[in-house]
């Protein structure tokens, strides 16, 4: 396949981008501030799940540096499944977010002086690049499942540091809140 038909193939996948990139975060944002209980559904607070989304998160990250690995040592099939892994975990992580906000209260941090202004930074870089990144990430997946290799690598390049941004700041986000939970 040529470059140009690369592209080509590309935009077809250009609405979906868009749309994704505009739905998930509204979706994520309006269910997450939802509560069941209002609805009269009775359901236990799923406060288990945290420890779980966030070790979902250092596992993302793991998996993302073990795929640069992968592609460096031009093992595109492992890359390639890594990165799909990748996806899936990051998929598992937004259901299971919501799922916990759904049914359970948020936590309020309760450190004070400098460590609150640190918390709030990370979690409000990690909200704002959580949204940045979906676009990003599909844009990069787009590009490999085109065969469109130049182009991804390209974007890769910051997609990578700004998908482990938010992984490892997922992490920390909750390392730092956890002694706060109910």
């Amino acid at each position: 396949m040529s470059s140009l038909e690369n592209t080509s193939e590309e935009k077809k996948y250009n609405k979906w981008i868009v749309v994704l990139a505009i739905v998930i975060p509204v979706v994520v944002a309006i269910l997450s501030r939802m509560k069941l209980q209002d609805f009269g559904i009775e359901v236990e607070p799923l406060t288990f799940l945290p420890p779980i989304y966030a070790t979902i998160n250092g596992l993302t990250a793991f998996v993302l540096i073990f795929a640069v690995i992968a592609i460096k040592k031009k093992n595109r099939k492992l890359h390639e499944r890594l990165m799909k892994t990748a996806i899936i975990l990051s998929v598992a992580f937004l259901v299971m977010y919501v799922a916990y906000h759904m049914t359970s209260d948020s936590t309020k941090f309760g450190g004070e002086g400098t460590i609150k202004y640190v918390y709030y930074f990370i979690l409000l870089t990690h909200i704002l690049l959580s949204i940045v990144i979906i676009p990003f990430v599909l844009i990069t997946y787009v590009r490999a499942i085109t065969n469109n290799f130049e182009r991804h690598k390209k974007i890769a390049k910051i997609t990578f540091p700004l998908w482990l941004y938010v992984a490892v700041t997922g992490v920390i986000v909750y390392v730092m809140i956890s002694p706060y939970y109910n």
